[in-house]
């Protein structure tokens, strides 16, 4: 038996259908989240295979493993609060929701997985009644402090009877990249169900697995992300809790996601064109056909071949490397191609919850940007490379100095 047989998960959680072997191994690796306190350094981490795999029936892909939520949750390091394009996102996110209400006044917001509130805090800016739900309590006590109204716990049927007893049905239930983090997805859909008013939305945004497949940004696989999501396993879920997709939305958050509008079955929302476009170019495109994901696989190896040559050579010519941005993803990155410290010196990184901290697993330090300024390195790799247009643009004089900035994914370029 082995060491991770516990964690090791055997059936489909959309559709219960036993699972296939793995399509795609990045190593055991641990919790992309875990950042490591210095005099902590020594201490053994924990770690788990991060390997995806496909379900033939519904065709949902997903981890091989899954790691307890509490392990990952219950103290959390990602705000959504510290970047520019996050608080235009969801500001934007809250008035759309708004327009497209049926009911437009006294609207009641629920968001699951609620973070340090930042949706939460425009649905208010909108006029709404809103709360947050949100498992880790370093972000819930930070959130109820600043006045936003959140329930430190998971989205259960405890949590749902609480939100009906105290303020009623929801005419919006949103999860913002969250619906891909929760193993147990079906009771969430059935107290989604329970919750949202006949008249209510339910919207969910989460990194769209099509992009993953066309644009090789294979870092958004991580313990955390359980479920990989294509529009025809999602469909397949809603239906059996007699909810309906009605309209989809690209959004350009993480690289390429999907923002999709759920409501009751037979709602009064009118099923969008949209919706069946989707599911007509997933068939087309072959991304309900297994080899897909294999080819998938063959070109994850090779990034990882071309970022490591890179690396290599640079560090024969005795050039120096930093990293720009300390995200989950990265980690998936470092420790997928067993980067170290003397390769990758430092990461730097505009959360102070993560500064002067180690990276889990390669235990990289991670420090101010203004230290990159002080010890400007040769190279800069940029992790959020989602950002890539941002921080290039606000580092400029660093460009200036002759540093050359490399974003790794979809194929590593420089720039």
């Amino acid at each position: 038996m082995s060491l991770f047989d516990q964690y090791l998960k055997k059936e489909c959680r959309y559709c219960n259908s036993k699972l296939p072997h793995a399509i795609l191994e990045l190593g055991i690796q641990p919790l992309a989240n875990s950042f490591i306190k210095k005099d902590e350094a020594e201490n053994s981490e924990f770690t788990c295979p991060l390997t995806i795999t496909r379900c033939t029936h519904c065709g949902l892909v997903q981890l091989t493993h899954i790691v307890p939520a509490d392990l990952m949750f219950s103290h959390y390091l990602y705000v959504s609060s510290t970047t520019k394009t996050f608080q235009v996102h969801f500001a934007e996110y809250a008035k759309d929701l708004k327009e497209r209400s049926f009911k437009k006044e006294n609207l009641l917001a629920v968001d699951i997985g609620s973070n340090d509130g930042l949706l939460v805090s425009c649905y208010m800016k909108e006029g709404m009644k809103a709360l947050g739900v949100d498992p880790a309590k370093n972000l819930a006590e930070d959130a109820n402090k600043r006045g936003i109204t959140t329930i430190n716990n998971y989205f259960n049927e405890e949590t749902v009877a609480q939100i009906k007893r105290e303020y009623g049905n929801a005419d919006i239930i949103s999860g913002n990249n969250v619906f891909a983090h929760i193993d147990d997805i079906q009771s969430v859909c059935k107290n989604v169900a329970n919750l949202l008013s006949d008249t209510g939305i339910f919207v969910i945004e989460f990194p769209y697995m099509a992009v993953m497949l066309e644009d090789m940004v294979f870092d958004m696989i991580y313990h955390e992300h359980v479920s990989y999501i294509n529009i025809t396993p999602l469909k397949y879920l809603m239906s059996q809790h007699q909810l309906e997709i009605f309209d989809i939305k690209k959004v350009a958050s993480h690289g390429g996601s999907l923002r999709v509008f759920i409501q009751k079955k037979a709602g009064v929302y009118k099923v969008t064109d949209t919706v069946t476009r989707y599911l007509n170019e997933e068939e087309q495109k072959g991304y309900n056909k297994q080899q897909t994901y294999i080819d998938f696989s063959d070109r994850v190896a090779n990034v990882k071949t071309t970022l490591l040559e890179f690396v290599n050579t640079a560090k024969k010519e005795n050039k120096t490397i930093a990293g720009y941005g300390a995200p989950a993803k990265g980690n998936t990155i470092i420790n997928y191609c067993n980067f170290t410290p003397e390769q990758i010196n430092f990461i730097v990184d505009d959360n102070p919850m993560k500064q002067n901290m180690l990276t889990p697993g390669a235990k990289i330090p991670v420090v101010n940007s203004q230290y990159l300024a002080e010890h400007p390195t040769d190279y800069v790799i940029i992790f959020a490379w989602n950002f890539a247009e941002e921080i290039i643009k606000n580092n400029k004089q660093l460009k200036e100095k002759g540093i050359k900035f490399i974003v790794p994914l979809p194929k590593p370029e420089i720039i």
